[in-house]
């Protein structure tokens, strides 16, 4: 078995594509997953898979699945557990002492941006917020509330041309912890 995470984008989201946890996990399970453990009602999803799938056939999996059952489409983005450890330990404003989690967030990338997409991304400045772009993860350092910041998924979505959906630090962690 192959320990995995789904990030779901913009369920339960101000009474919009409505989707409980427990029926999720039904669908996960009705998809052949075993071990399937939510996170907060926001769509995170801990599963095992013996399906010999890619990250990005097993987020099509997912997402066509909701579709048929619920008639609306959600990004969903995959993650295996030894890539989410590898992630926390790149941040670069995990690793200075004086950052408070508060101001971390991690957006998920569906997939690798191309370099061209990446350097061009990387021109824009937004201080007192900052992020940085490394593979299939942006970490943001956001000074103030993301809310506020022009950080979103949306921005990095245009720039960089890839699916994305974004969590605060706390929730990244507790997903590694939960594993």
């Amino acid at each position: 078995m192959n320990k995995k995470i789904a990030i779901l984008r913009g369920i339960n989201v101000g009474g919009k594509r409505k989707i409980l946890m427990n029926d999720l996990k039904v669908l996960f399970r009705d998809l052949g997953f075993t071990d399937i453990e939510t996170y907060i009602q926001s769509g995170n999803v801990i599963f095992n898979s013996a399906k010999e799938l890619t990250e990005i056939e097993l987020s099509d999996l997912i997402e066509n699945a909701i579709l048929k059952k619920y008639e609306f489409e959600v990004p969903v983005i995959i993650r295996k557990v030894n890539q989410l450890e590898q992630t926390i330990l790149d941040n670069p404003f995990y690793q200075k002492k004086e950052v408070d989690i508060e101001s971390l967030h991690l957006t998920f990338l569906k997939e690798t941006p191309t370099e061209e997409n990446r350097l061009e991304t990387e021109k824009y400045e937004f201080n007192p917020d900052r992020f940085v772009v490394k593979g299939k993860d942006v970490f943001i350092f956001c000074a103030g509330k993301y809310h506020q910041s022009k950080l979103t998924n949306n921005f990095f979505e245009n720039k960089l041309k890839v699916s994305s959906t974004t969590r605060n630090w706390k929730t990244v962690l507790k997903l590694l912890e939960l594993r």
